[in-house]
């Protein structure tokens, strides 16, 4: 991949108000390529001026947008597909040098985002609401769908692309107007969306495009003109948005941080699990919801599957997504670089035998904010490393002598987003869905993300609303249910 513009000019990231590009008049933040760690562009933090305009021609956009027919609304998403697609490589490009993602890895999360428009399209269909005729003498009662207003999305560092599909397309379908916030470390990514949307032909003000960090953030949170927020972050972020936001009045939709498990039971496919444990532990450099944190080794399979594990995590490529063979990119800062080695040190310290330590790989050692990957094992359930979100490419290996005990394992966590199970049995891997308390079970499967008409369903710290995020439970969130009681005389 050739280096980008901003590379060689620090080029200003844009806010979109209205349907037109802004340079903020705020304090410039400088954003550098994780992989190499040079600095690529300058981001701001808007003003309060600059968030209200945002908020105020979102509002103004609401009463004529919320109006205009259904269809007409996904026409303009189906075209937004169609640009998304023809820019492709530019849009993955980024993805990879804002992440560091792999370009398999920033691929599949474009693809997977394409998925949400196109599930959005549906619109039409899935806003349909419900009608009893005769439900009393004379009467006859239905419910039709209606937006909710001015919407926010707060979206973060690890899925550029895809995450901010996973709101603004819904939102606006079912008549909505948007102001995105994306995560300060990789806003371009978006502003190049946002700039496609209008290309599109998205009608000013429908969607806009606001920078900053926390300042912003409660300024959204705060404003009486939003009505809806959704948010994908940490969990102590997450409450603090659901708490602010419910206490300012608004529907929230918060989802939170995670401490996923799999669970590897002694019958296990040996091959398929490795490399499904492997792509859930490893991919994104582990800085995903879903990522695999925790492997619970059943029985006698403990010791073989550490050492195939290793071996897998040996012959890893580790470096620059732009390389076609790199197999785990660089973690996206210096900052979490040094929290998650400080994460390998206190497992050392907590007792947890270094299978494979990830500090001494060379890359790790040179430019950009690579940790290799690093395998923990006999880790103590209770011990920090096996508790605490890492967000990183570290895998911490616990000991049970059953599936009850591992179950239990699972269970006691703060979290509950996702959980696997890896067995040849139906019945344990039926007994391991019903009991197991996580929102999203995966069997044989490493990474147990819904597709789009699916709801994202964490469970427990990993979510703080009612509502979540796709599936019906989005089309749910971004609209209100308005219910008609008729009779009329004889």
């Amino acid at each position: 991949m050739t280096p980008s513009a901003t590379a060689v000019e620090l080029k200003s990231c844009p806010l979109y108000i209205n349907g037109k590009p802004v340079i903020s008049t705020g304090p410039k933040d400088i954003q550098h390529n994780p992989a190499t760690g040079e600095a690529v562009a300058e981001i701001p933090r808007c003003t309060h001026e600059e968030i209200s305009a945002a908020v105020e021609a979102a509002a103004k956009a609401f009463p004529a947008w919320s109006k205009t027919p259904v269809v007409q609304r996904c026409k303009v998403l189906f075209k937004f597909r169609e640009l998304l697609e023809k820019n492709a490589q530019e849009l993955v490009g980024l993805v990879i040098e804002e992440n560091g993602k792999t370009r398999e890895e920033a691929q599949g999360s474009f693809d997977r985002g394409i998925e949400c428009i196109e599930f959005a399209c549906g619109a039409p269909t899935l806003m349909m609401g419900d009608t009893v005729d005769r439900v009393g003498t004379s009467v006859d009662s239905w419910s039709t769908r209606y937006p909710v207003g001015v919407c926010v999305g707060i979206t973060p560092f690890n899925f550029p692309f895809m995450v901010p599909l996973w709101m603004f397309p819904m939102a606006i379908a079912c008549g909505n107007t948007f102001i995105l916030k994306p995560s300060d470390k990789v806003p371009r990514t978006a502003a190049r969306m946002v700039e496609l949307a209008h290309e599109a032909g998205m009608p000013p003000g429908v969607l806009n495009l606001v920078h900053g960090a926390k300042s912003t953030v409660d300024q959204l949170l705060t404003d009486p003109r939003v009505r809806a927020v959704s948010f994908v972050g940490s969990s102590a972020v997450a409450k603090y948005i659901y708490q602010t936001a419910a206490n300012n009045g608004k529907r929230v939709q918060a989802l939170g941080g995670a401490k996923n498990h799999s669970v590897v039971l002694p019958d296990a496919d040996m091959k398929s699990t490795v490399a499904a444990v492997m792509g859930s532990g490893f991919g994104c450099a582990g800085e995903r919801c879903l990522a695999t944190s925790v492997v619970v080794a059943v029985g006698e399979i403990g010791d073989p599957l550490v050492k195939e594990l290793v071996s897998a995590a040996d012959k890893l490529n580790v470096g620059n997504g732009c390389d076609v063979k790199t197999g785990m990119g660089p973690v996206i800062t210096d900052e979490s670089k040094k929290r998650i080695l400080s994460y390998i040190e206190l497992g050392e310290k907590e007792g947890a035998v270094l299978a494979r330590d990830g500090r001494k790989d060379p890359v790790a050692n040179g430019k950009g904010y690579f940790v290799g990957p690093t395998i923990l094992d006999k880790v103590n359930p209770e011990s920090r490393v096996a508790t605490e979100e890492i967000f990183g490419p570290v895998l911490s290996v616990i000991r049970a002598k059953d599936l009850k005990e591992a179950i239990d394992i699972v269970s006691r966590s703060e979290y509950g987003n996702a959980a696997s199970v890896f067995t040849r049995s139906g019945g344990a891997a039926r007994h391991f869905t019903q009991n197991v308390t996580a929102g999203m079970v995966g069997i044989n499967v490493g990474v147990p993300a819904p597709v789009a008409f699916f709801p994202f369903s964490g469970w427990k710290k990993s979510f703080f609303g009612d509502l979540h995020a796709l599936g019906k439970d989005g089309v749910n969130f971004y609209t209100e249910t308005k219910v008609v009681t008729c009779r009329w005389p004889d």
